[in-house]
């Protein structure tokens, strides 16, 4: 789909050269000789400002590329002109961009624009559904580290209920809530939060490990 990429890459000039060609021909040759033009210049310049290239990021970001994501996201000009699930997911991947960088500050600000976003969007179904769930996830981890484990259980706890996309994020999700009981000294939760997030068999190094750490305390809590 090289070719798909490249018309979405260079949309809003093809839209404008087609403007172009559509003025001459008018000039020209009168108004229907170049309505077609007007017509496709009208499609591409329009699909640009309110789609966005949101779909040239994916490449980026499979292959761990940031600063290519980067670009892509800056190219956009005006991101309130996208329409709402693609603003959403635009919000989505630069508050992610934010965590890589350790803006973490950014990283909510975005993220919770996002999340805005999924809950009043009427289009949002399916894997929209899904990545409302890793948003939520993602904010209660940025609570948790701001120390405000209130909010944390609560964005998790939807994050868990909106649905999440993987095995990974599920077991995470409950790792955290499993923390969060041990801190507040409920020790039957957390054990039930625990084995919950081994049923997942998550193969995520980071994870692994942090089972593999809860594994040595909460065998000897009471509960």
């Amino acid at each position: 789909m090289k070719w798909l990429n490249l018309l979405i890459k260079y949309r809003l000039w093809l839209g404008i050269v087609l403007l172009a060609l559509g003025i001459y021909v008018n000039i020209q040759a009168g108004f229907w000789p170049s309505f077609i033009l007007y017509l496709l210049a009208v499609i591409a310049i329009v699909g640009h400002f309110l789609f966005g290239p949101m779909r040239l990021i994916q490449s980026h970001m499979e292959a761990g590329d940031i600063e290519g994501s980067k670009k892509v996201l800056d190219s956009i000009w005006f991101p309130a002109l996208l329409i709402k699930p693609v603003r959403s997911v635009y919000y989505t991947i630069k508050g992610n961009l934010d965590m890589v960088n350790q803006n973490y500050e950014s990283a909510e600000k975005n993220l919770k624009r996002s999340n805005d976003l999924m809950s009043t969007s009427s289009m949002m179904q399916g894997q929209m559904k899904q990545a409302e769930g890793a948003n939520k996830l993602q904010l209660g981890m940025l609570a948790i580290q701001k120390g405000d484990m209130k909010s944390g259980e609560s964005y998790i706890r939807q994050a868990i209920r909106a649905g999440l996309p993987d095995n990974e994020n599920n077991a995470a999700a409950y790792l955290q809530l499993c923390s969060i009981m041990m801190n507040k000294r409920e020790f039957r939760a957390a054990k039930d939060y625990f084995r919950k997030a081994k049923s997942f068999k998550p193969t995520t190094p980071q994870i692994v490990d942090q089972i593999k750490q809860i594994e040595k305390y909460i065998t000897r809590m009471p509960g």
